[in-house]
């Protein structure tokens, strides 16, 4: 098969679709249902912050299959090396980091702060999206803010309707949402 013809495959994929197009995804992660987008898509990220009702100004977290896959938004030079093993050792797992960002990562992504919360996933749902989507997927609770969020596909449903597209998984074993932890000074910033 040539690349062409795996491009065209993949552009047939409803989920691969759909997040081109800038359709917001509901899919399981660790601990909860996910709601996410194409990190590059201001619009897609607007509107996932306008149905969940959050503010820009908090930031959002990038979830991906591996490292690689953050480094167009992390500053990776700035990294502090006596912090690098922490991190690194960490995933793939339910630990969020807050790096030093890069100088092309979108204000609709970070917010008001000069992180960016990143997350490399141990969930096979997650990382099977992330590499079919090529890219991280930005990631934050299936809910309103303000509300618990949901576990199970049938609860998502009942929050967001049709107005998103559903990946089919179940959520992982994990009791709490991941622990967020300065990359700077290892501080818990999330248990």
């Amino acid at each position: 098969m040539t690349s062409e013809n795996q491009y065209s495959v993949a552009s047939q994929d409803p989920m691969v679709a759909a997040f081109e197009n800038g359709m917001l995804l509901v899919y399981p992660t660790e601990a909860v249902m996910g709601i996410g987008c194409d990190p590059d898509s201001e619009s897609a990220v607007l509107a996932l912050l306008a149905i969940k009702q959050r503010p820009i100004e908090k930031g959002v977290i990038l979830v991906a299959a591996n490292y690689s896959q953050l480094l167009p938004y992390v500053n990776d030079n700035a990294i502090r090396p006596d912090m690098r093993t922490e991190i690194f050792s960490s995933w793939p797992g339910p630990n969020t980091w807050l790096l030093p960002k890069s100088t092309s990562a979108p204000m609709w992504l970070t917010g008001k702060h000069d992180k960016i919360a990143v997350r490399v996933s141990n969930h096979p749902t997650v990382r099977a999206m992330c590499e079919t989507l090529g890219k991280p997927v930005v990631s934050t609770s299936a809910n309103l803010t303000g509300q618990p969020p949901a576990r199970t596909l049938d609860e998502a449903k009942a929050i967001f309707a049709d107005s998103v597209l559903y990946v089919e998984g179940s959520v992982g074993e994990s009791s709490k949402p991941s622990t967020i932890r300065d990359g700077e000074t290892g501080d818990i910033i999330r248990a």
